[in-house]
């Protein structure tokens, strides 16, 4: 297999409130970053023409929009995601919507990755939910259900991916947020990890925002996190 180029696995979260903020962002974190993740905000404040542009700025597309609704709904909305050229998309593990999302992306090459429990939940969370699993037990099952109707991977946390990946298989992407360097707060993310601790687990791809997006420098808190990734990916082999 070719090497991991960590600079193809780091993703940068554009948290940001409008379509001037995240090119600021973007000219700030400089060619560190060719790949981005569009989430709710961003997307509420300037929708598919944000997509549209950072695809013409050259950048890869992560639309983080945790589809769950009616079957007829998420195929639709999902037909229309995987036109705009977006490369992965998240959908809640929700059997009905994870089935309907692969029935919309059709033959396209979007990748839709299934949304196992969002990283600030802890135990106690789920036990409000009603849900009487352990927090590794429901992400376990989500990622089952998710490979078992087709879908490329799984969003987790870096606790997880070594509990994933021997029920998964190499082939199945793991895309892991919550990640901070040593040294930085974890924010609101109650299983937070360090990128060595998560790709040594077996995470494929980082989500990381605030260490770039608040950082003096951009481009050098980039810099640092992917060096960081890159030796440990090649330590993994």
């Amino acid at each position: 297999m070719p090497p991991i180029i960590a600079r193809d696995r780091l993703i940068l979260a554009l948290d940001v409130p409008s379509s001037a903020d995240a090119d600021r962002l973007l000219d700030r974190a400089g060619d560190q970053i060719v790949f981005v993740k569009v989430g709710l905000e961003l997307y509420t404040a300037a929708g598919p023409a944000m997509v549209q542009r950072l695809i013409a700025r050259g950048k890869r597309v992560f639309l983080d929009l945790k589809f769950l609704d009616i079957e007829e709904t998420v195929r639709r909305a999902t037909a229309l995601v995987a036109s705009m050229g977006v490369e992965f998309l998240t959908i809640h593990a929700n059997r009905k919507a994870l089935a309907a999302a692969v029935q919309g992306r059709g033959t396209s090459s979007l990748k839709l990755l299934a949304v196992t429990v969002l990283t600030n939940f802890d135990s106690n969370d789920l036990r409000e939910m009603g849900i009487q699993r352990s927090v590794q037990d429901l992400v376990a099952a989500r990622a089952l259900l998710a490979s078992e109707v087709g879908c490329d991977g799984v969003v987790a946390s870096g606790e997880e991916p070594g509990i994933l990946r021997p029920k998964v298989g190499p082939g199945f992407l793991i895309v892991t947020p919550g990640v901070r360097p040593a040294g930085k707060g974890v924010d609101d993310h109650a299983r937070a990890t360090t990128p060595t601790q998560a790709i040594s687990a077996g995470a494929d791809y980082l989500v990381i925002g605030r260490p770039i997006r608040d950082a003096s420098n951009p481009a050098a808190a980039a810099a640092a996190i992917l060096a960081e990734m890159q030796a440990a990916f090649d330590a993994r082999g």
